[in-house]
């Protein structure tokens, strides 16, 4: 890519984009194509032909989704597997039709079977079920590999695909019902120690900004505890100076998980952008054409893992987040909901031999995410999901 090359971000407002942005913005890059959900919405297949027509982007980072928790992911099945494979498809193909030199498309470890060997490497794609609160959403990104490697194959087009695990940091969704287990916890728990000590100020202020189910810190004190109680936040002694309090989180606290700062991810997807091609994940030296493969290898797995290779179980990440952000009360787990698939640990030695490692380890990554969240108050929220242009 060249500084002045016209790059298009999908999804640059979201948690991934806004840090891909931000990251080619410290890289010296300068000319950038975003548009908004209402400016353009990606699910329409005209709309997206015409802006592709009309700003003919150089490069394009395909990180625009329909995301969400696991609560999420099992409740809008619908939603996710539609509006996934129609972002990608119509971004994919107009690409292909506008000549776009580059493309990455942006998906996640979800697609690896639920019972996949650990860590996970990319040859486990498609070897066994799917984890079924969120096949859906994995269906659609492992459709979205299938299409740019086709591409890549029949039309000589040059799509990488790479596969971030769990992110977060800044523009993250906060979100009780949609959002990630680290974000929503790290909310649960502020809350939970607002809640402990009466800071009530504090209360309606992340109300005010992030309110749940239209509740906001101008409703009453008894409005508020319901929707606090109703997603786990609960109060035992209401209006006493020093309450009980307990943060209730979902399933055993025994799954493990992999965490990746997400200016990390977006240090990763720019340096695979700049120096990895498709020739680089298939070993050929050849142009790529239908007929350059015919009666040669299989080509399949061209995707890259983006993670740190470390995991740690909820529980543990619980109690990290409660000593950074100082909580008192306690954390219970409910046993009675679903704890997801049990390890989700990925092989990132593709992406180390293509010469990149991450550095923020999961502590520190947690101090940033709580700060961040705290001085988000001063500042208007960025929408960290969903099909943002």
């Amino acid at each position: 890519m060249e500084k002045n090359s016209k790059i298009y971000i999908a999804g640059h407002r979201g948690l991934v984009g806004s840090a891909i942005l931000k990251n080619l913005q410290e890289c010296g890059y300068t000319n950038f194509v975003t548009r908004t959900h209402r400016e353009l919405d990606l699910t329409n297949q005209q709309a997206v032909a015409d802006f592709f027509a009309t700003e003919k982007p150089d490069y394009v980072f395909l990180a625009a989704a329909k995301v969400g928790g696991i609560v999420a992911n099992n409740t809008y099945r619908g939603q996710f597997i539609y509006e996934n494979l129609m972002i990608q498809n119509n971004v994919i193909h107009a690409a292909w039709k506008n000549e776009v030199k580059k493309l990455m498309f942006l998906g996640s470890t979800c697609i690896y079977p639920r019972e996949a060997p650990q860590p996970m490497p990319e040859n486990c794609l498609l070897t066994s079920p799917l984890e079924y609160t969120n096949e859906p959403y994995a269906m659609a990104k492992i459709a979205g590999i299938k299409l740019c490697e086709s591409y890549n194959l029949q039309y000589g087009t040059n799509y990488i695909s790479v596969m971030p695990t769990n992110l977060y940091g800044p523009n993250d969704n906060f979100d009780l019902e949609k959002s990630h287990v680290l974000p929503a916890m790290i909310r649960k728990i502020h809350l939970g120690k607002c809640l402990q000590e009466n800071n009530w100020d504090a209360i309606r202020k992340d109300l005010d900004l992030r309110p749940i189910e239209g509740i906001d810190g101008k409703a009453g004190e008894e409005a508020i505890l319901t929707i606090l109680a109703k997603y786990g936040i609960c109060q035992s002694i209401p209006q006493s100076f020093n309450p009980s309090t307990s943060v209730e989180l979902w399933g055993t606290g025994k799954p493990m998980r992999e965490f990746l700062w997400s200016e990390e991810m977006a240090d990763a997807c720019v340096y695979l952008m700049e120096k990895i091609n498709f020739k680089d994940l298939i070993g050929e030296n050849q142009d790529l054409n239908l007929s350059s493969f015919v009666d040669k290898k299989e080509i399949r797995n061209t995707h890259i893992n983006i993670g740190t290779g470390k995991e740690i179980s909820i529980r543990e990440l619980a109690e990290l987040i409660r000593a950074t952000v100082g909580y008192q009360g306690q954390l219970a787990f409910n046993t009675d909901k679903p704890d997801g698939t049990m390890r989700k640990l990925t092989d990132v030695s593709k992406l180390h031999e293509l010469g990149w490692q991450h550095r923020i380890e999961i502590a520190e990554g947690v101090q940033r995410m709580y700060d961040w969240y705290l001085a988000s108050s001063a500042a208007p929220r960025l929408s960290a999901s969903g099909n943002e242009g």
